[in-house]
């Protein structure tokens, strides 16, 4: 197994156990890929729910960016929402798993046909 499906497989836990969300594969293993090498470095792997500079690239790199959203409020509320189900005081938010509930909660699948 690689270390890429490696990852994938601890992202899909990550998503069951702390979301109660058991993942589509095909959809985590294309965020996953579109994560690029982030994923590889513990600090970019990571989301920090708390600090407003990274859910400001969240929002600009990931919504605005990647899937195409307009900004606004329902940006951040949708971010919001995202980091209240993965749970604020789990201190490993993975980037992926936020990623993928992001594209789910904004019904952006599409993206990654």
């Amino acid at each position: 197994m690689s270390a890429r499906e490696e990852l994938i497989v601890k992202y899909a836990a990550d998503l069951k156990d702390k979301c109660g969300v058991t993942a589509n594969m095909d959809l985590l293993t294309k965020v996953t890929i579109g994560c690029g090498p982030a994923i590889y470095s513990k600090d970019a792997a990571t989301v920090a729910g708390s600090q407003q500079s990274e859910l400001d690239t969240v929002k600009n790199n990931f919504l605005i960016k990647k899937l195409g959203l307009a900004d606004g409020p329902a940006l951040d509320a949708g971010i919001d929402a995202v980091i209240e189900k993965y749970g604020r005081s789990n201190a490993n938010k993975y980037r992926a798993v936020v990623y993928y509930l992001l594209t789910l909660h904004f019904g952006k699948e599409s993206v990654y046909n």
